[in-house]
């Protein structure tokens, strides 16, 4: 049996983790997290997946009792601007498209929209409800979609058979600090202190930390939630680290915090990810501020650059504002587990914030850490089977994001040539191939679990200019009346859902006064 779990590093995942592993094994598993007060976390305004809502379930936390402590906002989709050319958007929205006798209507607009008409807005639901800026519940806290509003449980990423239609925004150091104290109360040791050596027995196996102040910290198993420095995993256990170099083409990032002047100011419910002369920058509307930064690759531009276009882009006049500029360590360790030592978050694998990845790996790694529990065996086949599931995720997403710089239409600066000739992975060059002729489904998309569907690739070509040449050859042999119902009614539905649903901000507002309220 385990008798105990040290967790090094906080942050993100470091209190994900110790939450999780506290609402999976209550007193039975003594879990102690000890972090440094003198290293700063890489907390940004963070966008999800809406698989994450299976994390908040698991802890028993509804929306009402989290999200005003987070600054959280809804998220609908990710609204991709000017990566086709400048003027250009579409969205990425949660939402799986519509069937027409047994194809998705992704296949029927390959043959019947109309020209100029947009994929997605003709396909999906979600664009209106971004452009008109609406919540995606009502004031009454009901979902729009209210057959998808089913109570979870205690269920994992495994068990998500719907596509829910949202995920979050939030400000990820309030959320690590809503979780500290979520598992302090709950019987974390939480030790404020720095690790300043790391024991291991003869075998090499990790015994304990060292800190300044509270002496050795002992446990069984040790969770690395040290980010890129891989304290434990890397630096320790000597593990290597794979870099995406090769494939992605960003290594840094420079962020700010920009405050909302007018609190009443709408609020987008959608990620925006802004195609930019050498990267993209992300805008995070937060409750009453947005999370903005630049992503971008210093082969192409300088920090000092990187800033200033950022502050043009998000903030013009508030040179007041503090820039957190960051060094991306962009790939994933080999092998996240290794003896007693597993690696979650940003010492485990991270490749950019596109698509929002981030938290999805930790809340993928946690859960299957759970699902693999050791005991005094420390089952190699267990250990195995782990690792083997990190690395389909991540490789995964890395096909995925490659995708986007490959298949993305825009190719005016050296940066977008370059990102073009860059090698692809594995299996990518025969999808896009195929794209180029097919929309893609189960079989003909990456094979593996790794948090995308189907459409979402096909969202993706279809809308950075990637679409197939023409239509399925069934699709012109079947009667289009159908198809085209379905379109009318699919507007229609969108027409009406704007009209009754609540301003994004109107019901952010209604839920912070009545946490406001309670307190």
């Amino acid at each position: 049996m385990i008798r105990s779990v040290v967790i090094v590093g906080g942050g993100t995942a470091g209190w994900m983790s110790a939450a999780y592993l506290k609402a999976a094994f209550q007193d039975r598993v003594p879990v102690t997290l000890v972090e440094s007060q003198r290293i700063a976390t890489i907390g940004v305004g963070e966008a999800t997946f809406s698989t994450i809502r299976h994390f908040f379930e698991y802890l028993d936390l509804p929306e009402q009792q989290w999200m005003p402590h987070c600054a959280a906002s809804y998220k609908l989709a990710i609204r991709f601007q000017d990566w086709r050319g400048v003027g250009h958007h579409f969205y990425h929205p949660f939402e799986r498209p519509r069937t027409v006798n047994g194809l998705s209507l992704a296949d029927w607009w390959l043959r019947l929209g109309e020209p100029g008409s947009a994929f997605d807005q003709s396909c999906f639901l979600t664009p209106s409800l971004c452009e008109a800026k609406r919540s995606p519940r009502r004031l009454d806290g009901e979902l729009f979609a209210a057959d998808l509003d089913c109570p979870l449980g205690r269920s994992t990423l495994a068990e998500q058979r719907a596509q829910f239609p949202y995920a979050y925004h939030f400000d990820a150091d309030l959320l690590a600090r809503f979780l500290a104290g979520y598992g302090v109360d709950r019987g974390v040791r939480h030790v404020v202190d720095d690790v300043v050596a790391v024991g291991q027995d003869e075998r090499g196996w990790l015994t304990h930390v060292r800190t300044r102040e509270h002496g050795e910290l002992a446990g069984d198993l040790f969770i690395d939630c040290t980010g890129f420095r891989g304290m434990l995993i890397n630096k320790t256990l000597g593990e290597p680290f794979q870099s995406f170099a090769d494939v992605l083409p960003n290594n840094r990032a420079v962020s700010l915090r920009v405050p909302r002047e007018d609190p009443g100011a709408a609020v987008a419910p959608y990620t925006t990810a802004t195609a930019m002369g050498a990267g993209w920058i992300w805008t995070i509307p937060l409750h009453r501020r947005n999370g903005t930064g630049y992503v971008y690759s210093d082969q192409f531009c300088s920090p000092e650059e990187a800033e200033r276009t950022l502050r043009r882009f998000s903030a013009p006049g508030r040179d007041d504002l503090e820039a957190n500029h960051i060094a991306m360590r962009i790939g994933r360790t080999k092998r996240p587990w290794v003896a007693n030592c597993v690696a979650i978050g940003l010492s485990s694998a991270f490749v950019e914030p596109l698509e929002s990845t981030g938290i999805f790996f930790i809340q993928h790694a946690i859960e299957e850490l759970v699902k693999h529990f050791p005991d005094t065996h420390w089952d190699s086949a267990v250990i195995d089977a782990y690792n083997r599931r990190m690395a389909h995720v991540v490789d995964g997403v890395k096909e995925f994001l490659a995708l986007h710089y490959r298949a993305a239409a825009r190719d005016d600066t050296p940066y977008w040539k370059e990102a073009k000739l860059r090698p692809v992975p594995d299996g990518l060059a025969n999808r896009l191939e195929h794209g180029a002729s097919l929309l893609l489904d189960e079989s003909t998309s990456y094979p593996r679990y790794h948090g995308f569907e189907p459409y979402s690739w096909n969202t993706m070509l279809l809308g950075l200019g990637g679409a197939p040449r023409a239509p399925r050859p069934a699709v012109s042999l079947m009667d289009p009346e159908p198809a085209r119902r379905a379109f009318a009614a699919l507007r229609r539905d969108g027409e009406q859902l704007v009209r009754a649903l609540p301003s994004c901000s109107e019901y952010l507002a209604t839920l912070h006064r009545a946490s406001e309220g309670e307190s």
